[in-house]
């Protein structure tokens, strides 16, 4: 009888224990809302940054959405999810910042060349894109002073919580050259046409007309839009040649040629517009067939122009007959677009896993350099910048 009161008071006792443990399981529920909470709340701080204008409480909202990551734990970090907000936000490598300049010293002189790009969050790609070509413009203008302004407060604002680097937007740079007395100002914009962005670009700085002694602005990449797909001029010309050598050596075929005999297509995406200047990518394969680069396509990632989709040129190169296929942003700066509408391979909707989907080659690669990397197109920068100077 003794053994069985101990038998069941041990029985008793583990209920009480396992129902111990259950309330600690409820309180770690608990724990889970809480991270939820935390999560939840740096996701509204990334979401609140994730805007297109600066305010004066733009800086501290990038400090405060920093601060609200670090103090997250690595499961927290992971559970960081808003309409704008993701664990990559902060959590991506995309190099080191501390390479790049952002071109925001003082005390430059009369003379400045202010070099205007959309901008990328991508630390490496930044340096080696925009970066190439305002030391390329920088080196070819010394008795000039290169700054830099970008024209995406959203990337602006990314690179600033993640990295601490500032970057001037185009109405902080025009009031900086304001403030150094520049006298004599030639804007030269990374833009690939006279597109939106481009639109937006002239209208920022026609405000300041009349605050420089001489304002000049330079061509984009790619110059006049034109009519229709048939306007074709030097500077398409050679961006397309420059463009399509760089990408004929990286796949190492030793010209187009052989390239093509191998069976092999390039395919070049751009980004694709609503606006009137969408032609321009009708007018670079216009280019293209012109030079008899008849295993080279043009795409974007919008699909505008429509001919342009990543479905209409997978027919295109099915009909071509070509069976490996090599993928190229047509892009200033391989950035979020080039790695993730190209060439992630885990996303279904990228170009890279619909060509693949169509199960018509036997190899789909991806080449992730932007334009602004190739001295070729370094180059045709300079002399857009000179022209624009000797105006």
């Amino acid at each position: 009888m003794k053994k069985l009161l101990v038998l069941m008071l041990s029985v008793m006792m583990a209920v009480v224990f396992m129902t111990g443990c259950g309330g600690s399981q409820t309180e770690e529920s608990g724990g889970g809302d809480a991270d939820k909470e935390a999560a939840q709340a740096c996701a509204d701080a990334i979401d609140a940054i994730y805007v297109g204008e600066w305010t004066e409480d733009t800086e501290q909202q990038c400090l405060d959405a920093k601060a609200k990551w670090d103090a997250l734990t690595d499961e927290q970090k992971e559970m960081v999810e808003g309409e704008e907000a993701d664990p990559g936000y902060f959590g991506d490598d995309t190099g080191d910042a501390s390479k790049d300049d952002p071109l925001n010293g003082d005390k430059i002189g009369d003379k400045e060349i202010l070099v205007v790009s959309f901008g990328t969050s991508f630390n490496d790609k930044r340096v080696a894109c925009i970066g190439s070509i305002e030391k390329a413009v920088q080196e070819a203008n010394p008795d000039w002073a290169v700054r830099r302004a970008f024209t995406s407060q959203i990337i602006m604002n990314h690179i600033f919580a993640r990295d601490g680097e500032k970057i001037d937007n185009i109405k902080q740079a025009l009031a900086r050259a304001e403030e150094n007395k520049v006298k004599e100002l030639v804007v030269v914009p990374t833009h690939l046409m006279k597109g939106k962005e481009y639109d937006e670009v002239v209208e920022a700085i026609n405000e300041y007309k009349g605050k420089f002694d001489s304002l000049k602005f330079a061509e984009p990449l790619l110059g006049e839009v034109g009519k229709d797909a048939s306007v074709i001029n030097e500077d398409k010309e050679r961006c397309a040649k420059a463009v399509t050598k760089a990408a004929v050596k990286d796949a190492k075929y030793d010209d187009l040629d052989a390239a093509e005999k191998d069976g092999t297509a390039f395919v070049f995406m751009g980004h694709g517009t609503s606006h009137e200047a969408n032609i321009t990518y009708d007018q670079m394969q216009k280019q293209m067939d012109e030079l008899g680069y008849k295993n080279v396509f043009i795409g974007t990632v919008e699909g505008e122009p429509e001919d342009t989709a990543c479905d209409k040129v997978i027919e295109k190169v099915k009909k071509a007959g070509y069976k490996k296929v090599i993928l190229r942003p047509l892009m200033v700066v391989a950035g979020d677009h080039a790695h993730n509408d190209m060439a992630d391979a885990d996303d279904p909707e990228s170009w890279v896993s619909q060509f693949t989907a169509a199960k018509a080659f036997d190899s789909v690669d991806c080449q992730i350099t932007g334009l602004g990397e190739i001295k070729a197109i370094q180059e045709m920068y300079v002399d857009h910048a000179k022209d624009a100077i000797n105006k």
